[in-house]
């Protein structure tokens, strides 16, 4: 086959089976929500009540075992372990990538939800005296609960796992690559289908529902800056609206337009926040962020248990409203926020990933949920304005402006508001609309997002749900469809842990092995070592590397062990992206992993200190099957290459004989796109 022909053979794609099965069920929920909006509604009420008595048990032990088995991870031996190949860096900088975290993770809800939610749990309670001192301290703390660790855990957990089988094994961008160590090539059939379109359904749900709680905040601040009318009407067209700017904004990528606004939107957001902290009262309200931490972390495990067990029927009805519908919000949401955060964290290590992707949000929401809800519980509690805490418990999307009111300069506040909740709105679609394409699409490369033009059909998508949703009873219908949708697909997440573990188990016990058993080329002049280590290969120096050693080295290697009985072969192919052909020696062992030696090139630039005339050069690299090991043979002799090849083999032996009951199937680390999910069944 030449380069060409394989190139185009491999372009990306569209998955039919995972795009059609989840676009038929979204039309038929479209159009029945559309047409019969008040049994709609009926019906999300009623699924609500049944999944909270049946199910909200369930909700609080998940989100726990989620969020135990994220930090369990980070701790652990595996944390050292990259997400992409261990030459691999992080493509954005601390700063770009806390912005991404930010603007994708929270969104417009934290302007919703940062004075209303701690009021109404100052006010309504489920199990204490309202407006007493203690709803008073519980509120805020009450609030981290649902802002906090609990959620992020999923998100981390999420996103650990596609970018671990993305960017260091080659599988593709999809849910069912986590589910590769335990089905192995059958992820390819029914069920990788099935489980990819219960994310992409499920997802769709938890981003309408944050569009759906973001216009009414919008379409609000609106009327409150310019009187624009409040209604259905008038959210639809902002729906359209935004939905044409997001298009703009997913059209240019990760890169340039959603990380532009992301970093927008955090400075904005920090620049309201240190205002309403220094035009209040400062000192008390750090005062406040301390107490409330402290009170977080103190009674975190206890809360995170509680099901209102002892309490009456009104604490169960609460628990629905507050705390499952959070519960089931997190997990509707875990596909897009994960593959986004997997999309943004390329090169960091799973340590750095779980320490960041945890800190970064809790530390900003923490100070956010503080300073704004205090401020507000301030208000209705010691300068009687009970306007406010009725806004909270019937209006919550007006309480943010009315709290501004209190302040000067109010009507730079209020744009501000208005602002941040159009770039915080416009985010979450852009996000939205590129991980739904990322997910119904077959990409060449799992560095590549999907064709412009299927970004743009599921922006529209996202915005017609939101619609509908808005039609069938506004909020309360957006809460209910969440928590129904998300049941299912929590069982998938922990099928995810399953397989992320036994993953990162293979890899930590053949990192043993190769720790235990010496090799590599140590033979040879130590001048022609050193001429390796400066070499800057041009394209036909390479190509030489390949045609006279590496190539005959591995066909000599698969031929002995053929003469002594086992299943070895050579393949060699062109890959979209590589200059040279990729070689990959694969030894098959009965009941045991197999063994995959590959050689791929990599057109890199020439550092300026060598004093070389071409701007690039290639590596040639070597990948095992748990990824690169940022070893390059150009220059090696065949001889030198068949040892290489010898002490990694010795390694894997080693590996297998420790680990006898080593029978996950083999990740695709380096046999690349081949084996994965390249043609849907």
């Amino acid at each position: 086959m030449s380069h060409d022909n394989a190139v185009s053979e491999r372009r990306d794609r569209l998955n039919p089976v995972v795009f059609y099965g989840s676009v038929i069920g979204i039309l038929v929920f479209l159009v029945v929500t559309m047409s019969f909006t008040e049994q709609a509604g009926a019906f999300f009420d009623t699924g609500l009540a049944w999944v909270n008595e049946t199910f909200g048990w369930y909700y609080m032990l998940a989100i726990v075992a989620y969020l135990v088995f994220v930090i369990g991870i980070g701790m652990s031996r595996f944390g050292n372990i990259r997400l992409g190949p261990d030459h691999s860096r992080p493509e954005f900088s601390l700063l770009s990538w806390s912005a991404m975290l930010f603007a994708a993770g929270i969104g417009i809800d934290l302007l919703f939800f940062s004075v209303a939610e701690p009021l109404s749990h100052y006010l309504a309670p489920p199990d204490m005296e309202p407006e007493s001192q203690a709803a008073m301290r519980s509120a805020v703390v009450q609030t981290y609960l649902h802002w906090g660790l609990s959620g992020w855990g999923l998100y981390v957990l999420m996103g650990m796992a596609l970018a671990y089988f993305s960017y260091r094994h080659r599988l593709p961008l999809a849910i069912r690559s986590a589910l590769y160590p335990l089905l192995g090539k059958r992820i390819n059939g029914p069920i990788g289908n099935t489980v990819d379109i219960t994310a992409v359904v499920s997802t769709v749900f938890g981003i309408a529902t944050s569009l759906g709680i973001g216009v009414i905040q919008l379409n609000y601040g609106l009327n409150y800056m310019f009187d624009v009318p409040e209604n259905l009407s008038v959210q639809v067209i902002l729906i359209v609206m935004v939905v044409i700017i997001a298009t703009i904004s997913v059209v240019s990528g990760v890169e340039k337009g959603i990380r532009r606004l992301s970093e927008f939107n955090m400075l904005l957001a920090l620049a309201l926040l240190l205002f309403i902290l220094f035009q209040g009262h400062t000192l008390k309200l750090l005062d406040m962020v301390v107490n409330n931490a402290g009170d977080y972390f103190s009674s975190f495990i206890a809360k995170s248990f509680d099901t209102y067990a002892y309490a009456d029927e009104e604490a169960q009805q609460w628990k629905g409203w507050w705390t499952i519908f959070f519960w089931g919000w997190w997990i509707a949401w875990t596909p897009f926020v994960g593959l986004f955060l997997a999309r943004i964290s390329r090169g960091r290590t799973i340590r750095e990933f779980v320490a960041g992707a945890l800190g970064i949000p809790l530390a900003f929401m923490m100070v956010w949920m503080s300073v704004l809800g205090n401020s507000g519980i301030e208000l209705v509690a010691n300068q009687g304005i009970a306007e406010l805490g009725e806004q909270a418990l019937n209006t919550p999307q007006t309480t943010l402006y009315t709290l501004l009111e209190s302040y000067p300069w109010v009507g730079l506040t209020a744009g501000i508001v208005t602002i941040l909740g159009i770039v915080f709105f416009v985010t979450s679609a852009d996000s939205g609309a590129l991980v739904m394409a990322n997910f119904t699409s077959i990409l060449s490369d799992v560095n590549h997002d999907a064709p412009i033009r299927l970004r743009i059909f599921w922006a529209v998508i996202i915005g017609l749900v939101t619609i509908a949703l808005l039609m069938a009873g506004g909020l309360n219908a957006l809460q209910s469809a969440v928590v129904i949708t998300a049941l299912p697909f929590s069982v998938v997440i922990f099928a995810i842990m399953a397989g992320l573990y036994r993953a990162l188990r293979t890899e930590g016990d053949k990192a043993d092995a190769r720790r235990l058993v010496a090799g590599g080329e140590t033979n040879g002049d130590w001048r022609e070592r050193l001429d390796r280590a400066l070499d800057t290969s041009t394209r036909a120096g390479a190509s030489a590397s390949i045609e006279h050693a590496i190539r005959p080295a591995l066909e000599q290697f698969a031929a002995e062990l053929e003469q002594r009985g086992q299943q070895a072969h050579v393949s060699e192919e062109f890959m979209d992206g590589e200059i040279l052909p990729r070689l990959t020696l694969q030894v098959d062992l009965e009941d045991a992993q197999s063994f995959v030696y590959q050689v791929r090139s990599h057109r890199m630039r020439t550092p300026s200190f060598l004093p070389v005339d071409d701007d690039y050069y290639l590596r040639l690299d070597v990948y095992l099957a748990e990824g690169g090991l940022g070893q390059d043979l150009n220059g090696y002799t065949r001889s030198q290459v068949i040892n290489d090849v010898v002490s990694e083999y010795a390694r894997h032996l080693h590996f297998l004989a420790m680990n006898p009951s080593a029978n996950t199937p083999a990740m695709p680390g380096s046999i690349g796109e081949t084996e994965a999910l390249d043609t849907p069944s």
